[in-house]
């Protein structure tokens, strides 16, 4: 759904594949990133790994990617492990959470035209301290959810997830993640086939906003 918010607003949306498929269990890769300044927007997704510990190889050169990104003007939306590595590029932290979140939260947003509050959804068991000088706009009761620093905005939470999306998780969950925390997949399915339609409708505000005011860039106006 992210793709597609991205493409009603006029963007040709391009993808690149930090870790391919088949490297889940050695992710541990010499990454060359993509020159930032050949985009308009950089959109860093989730990852199955924390953003900490020097596990990782690329996690320093993504987070270089970032800094070269703010530095040239490009707008970056991170998005859990993309939020996340925003926090720590640019002076905050990031560690393990005591309160692991994955289902359906309530987020409570002080900003709504650019991150609408309401229920998104989760799956992370870390958390960032806001970097210095970034304004947090949203957050649940356990973690920050949102903050803006500069042309960046740093989202917690999954906006892309749908009911296709849920499934490819749900089958990668290798490590029980949802039972560890009491959780079942039906009751994850239920919920996400009951929230998805105003999420789709949630994210292309969300999306709108962050163009208009962080990218500067022509979109079309709300239907």
């Amino acid at each position: 759904m992210l793709g597609e918010a991205f493409a009603e607003c006029g963007f040709d949306v391009a993808t690149f594949d930090v870790v391919p498929a088949g490297h889940a269990d050695a992710p541990d890769l010499d990454v060359t990133f993509p020159d930032p300044r050949a985009y308009d927007v950089l959109v860093p997704l989730g990852a199955s790994w924390p953003v900490y510990g020097g596990a990782l190889r690329w996690v320093d050169a993504e987070m270089a990617m970032m800094r070269d990104a703010a530095a040239a003007g490009v707008a970056t939306l991170g998005v859990c492990f993309g939020g996340q590595l925003l926090a720590q590029a640019f002076g905050g932290t990031v560690s393990r959470s005591p309160a692991p979140e994955i289902g359906w939260y309530e987020v409570a947003s002080a900003d709504e035209d650019l991150v609408p509050g309401g229920r998104w959804f989760q799956w992370h068991f870390d958390r960032w301290t806001v970097p210095p000088g970034a304004t947090e706009i949203a957050r649940t009761a356990d973690a920050s959810q949102a903050f803006v620093l500069g042309r960046t905005l740093a989202l917690q939470f999954h906006p892309e997830l749908d009911e296709a999306v849920l499934e490819t998780w749900l089958a990668a969950d290798r490590d029980g993640d949802v039972v560890g925390l009491g959780l079942s997949a039906d009751e994850l399915r239920a919920a996400t086939t009951e929230l998805t339609p105003d999420a789709a409708l949630r994210i292309r505000r969300l999306v709108r906003g962050f163009t208009r005011r962080l990218v500067r860039s022509a979109v079309p106006e709300l239907m």
